[in-house]
């Protein structure tokens, strides 16, 4: 793979960037600020591009769906919703755990933003923990939180509007192409396998690697009458929600959205969050680490050392006509290698526009190649290759080891179990 000589210090700076969040030899925020203060001391971009991930929308979606589940676990509210959850659910750990991840995965169908979902659910899910008597920090507390994180992620890229990568790659499709990704063929072609079987499998995953043992809990628990707060934190995130829900209407990015709930919440008198509750609340180490990820991918975009990398790798990639599955697992496998790169929001930016090569050289229809990717993107192999992830190990104060632990196991297990079915599931719908 032949680097422009002008491209060697920016890929240097990426790599050593990539090493530490993947080793977590640093605590992330160190890292985080280390890659701005190295990008800037040598110029290898400019500090729009550095620093872009403080204006993106993904940055203001973490922020504010920090605040919003302060104010929900302020004023009672998450305790309250899990009371209507730990009975049904705490009567095992399969069920516990299933049960979260099915609620992921289903709000993702009224919801599209990932960082929404997460905020609105980790508050929950912790008081769900607490009452079915699983202390924070167990492996039982760790399973629940990665049940969110993994599940709003991973889960929602079977469904078109709910994952930013998904958009991402509808958008590279349209503009490079004129390919407009309808919503129910998307549905019908990725639910099986990324949406139904990931879910299955990502439940296992975790009851093997965080068994937990929640007390049932019998009988519906007595709760207080309905405060004044509750009822107005209620109108808010009815009046966001239904805002969210038709984006597509209005226009307006969920990012602004919820940074306008957010900042109802902190209003003297008329929010729920004080000072000093914004202060313990939100994570801003999780802030830092989440614009860095974004900021790396636009450098590593704008430079071109991204469109050097997969051109490298497309050289070194298998592709023939005659051998459709080995191409499959190959352009698979090269969309795997650039998450490492530009991670999962930056993959279908990457990719997308070459898909007219990869199709030529493996003898897939366009649609199919474009279509490969998801399953891909939706396996990261290690967290920070998705920053839902990322937020929602903060909220639930997950360690980035068990992070990556059942990052890199459900990796395998996609690859050596998920992917061959994918395959099939294509072949039987005519995309191979």
């Amino acid at each position: 793979m032949h680097f422009p000589s002008d491209l060697w210090l920016t890929g240097i700076v990426v790599a050593m960037t990539i090493l530490l969040w993947a080793t977590a030899r640093l605590p992330e925020f160190i890292t985080a600020l280390l890659f701005f203060a190295a990008a800037m001391l040598l110029h290898i971009a400019p500090a729009a591009t550095v620093f872009s991930g403080f204006a993106s929308s993904a940055f203001w979606l973490v922020l504010s769906g920090f605040i919003l589940g302060v104010a929900i676990r302020q004023v009672g509210l998450a305790d309250r919703l899990a009371s209507l959850l730990v009975m049904p659910l705490s009567r095992s750990w399969p069920r516990m755990i299933g049960g979260v991840i099915v609620l992921s995965y289903l709000l993702a169908y009224v919801m599209p933003s990932n960082m929404g979902r997460i905020a609105l659910l980790m508050p929950v899910v912790g008081a769900l923990a607490r009452q079915a008597n699983i202390a924070e920090g167990s492996r039982g507390w760790t399973g629940l939180a990665l049940a969110v994180g993994f599940g709003t992620f991973q889960l929602s890229a079977s469904i078109l509007p709910a994952n930013v990568p998904n958009l991402v790659m509808s958008g590279a499709a349209e503009n490079a192409f004129h390919l407009h990704l309808a919503w129910m063929p998307w549905w019908f072609l990725h639910t099986p396998v990324v949406g139904i079987m990931k879910g299955v499998l990502l439940m296992l995953c975790l009851c093997w690697l965080f068994p937990g043992r929640p007390k049932p809990v019998i009988g519906r628990l007595k709760q207080p009458p309905l405060s004044n707060d509750e009822r107005r934190l209620m109108v808010i995130l009815a009046l966001t929600l239904l805002f969210w829900m038709t984006d597509s209407l209005h226009g307006i990015s969920p990012a602004w959205i919820g940074l306008a709930a957010a900042c109802v919440c902190l209003l003297p008198r008329i929010g729920f969050v004080s000072g000093d509750a914004f202060a313990s609340g939100v994570n801003f180490r999780t802030c830092l680490y989440v614009a860095a990820i974004l900021g790396v991918t636009a450098v590593v975009v704008e430079s071109g050392l991204g469109a050097v990398i997969a051109h490298g790798l497309l050289a070194m990639t298998p592709l023939s006509p005659q051998q459709p599955f080995i191409s499959f697992l190959s352009l698979s496998a090269l969309t795997s290698a650039l998450n490492f790169v530009v991670t999962a929001n930056g993959v279908p930016a990457m990719f997308t526009p070459m898909a007219q090569q990869f199709a030529g050289a493996s003898g897939f229809p366009l649609l199919t190649v474009i279509m490969i990717q998801v399953l891909a993107y939706a396996t990261p192999l290690l967290p920070y290759q998705a920053s839902p992830i990322v937020v929602a190990m903060a909220l639930g104060k997950v360690s980035p080891r068990d992070g990556v632990r059942l990052c890199v196991w459900l990796a395998v297990l996609s690859a050596l179990l998920l992917l061959p079915l994918n395959y099939l599931w294509f072949r039987v719908l005519g995309y191979v």
